[in-house]
């Protein structure tokens, strides 16, 4: 009776994470606040290290640097990344705390790769350098998902988290379904 409790509580919890996710997503996509609050969690320091080279000014989104105006869109601040952490790491089952730290690194690096990220491309634009518009599609197309997966599977590594995202759920569902039959 008591694992059967146990069980129970895991799937409702289960279920409240997926919940939540739904909810978080929906927000992420339709929330303004979301990409202004991750725009100003990037712009600024990238406006701090670009001032380190060249006199920066930060007007809206976009900083002018030498002459050139560098907008930094939505995609820029990448929020889907952001999202997509917190989807992987809301659909594994991991104690709170674990969940929380994990969340917590995996957010960190993220913008501080993005950070350094939005500076070099601003450097080889203000440079002038030829192959800037390769590079950028490249990064944009290519290396943005592995680069959100390197720091899921570096999360998993650090802390050490057994769970597989959404198949640990699923694989809870279907053993406490087969042990109600038999």
């Amino acid at each position: 009776m008591k694992k059967q409790n146990k069980e129970l509580k895991n799937m409702v919890f289960s279920c409240l994470r997926y919940v939540f996710v739904l909810i978080l997503s929906l927000f992420f996509f339709y929330s303004k606040f979301i990409s202004d609050f991750f725009l100003l969690l990037t712009i600024y320091p990238v406006m701090f290290l670009l001032n380190l080279f060249y006199e920066t000014i930060i007007f809206g989104n976009t900083l002018l640097v030498s002459s050139l105006a560098i907008e930094i869109i939505p995609a820029c601040v990448a929020v889907s990344a952001f999202l997509l952490l917190f989807i992987l790491n809301l659909t594994t089952p991991m104690n709170t705390r674990k969940r929380i730290y994990s969340l917590c690194f995996s957010i960190f690096f993220l913008l501080l790769i993005n950070i350094l990220r939005i500076t070099l491309f601003s450097f080889l634009l203000i440079n002038d350098y030829v192959y800037y518009d390769i590079f950028h599609k490249i990064f944009w197309y290519f290396l943005s998902i592995p680069i959100v997966l390197g720091i899921w599977f570096f999360s998993v590594y650090l802390f050490k988290i057994k769970n597989i995202p959404i198949y640990s759920d699923i694989k809870l569902i279907f053993l406490s379904i087969r042990r109600n039959i038999n």
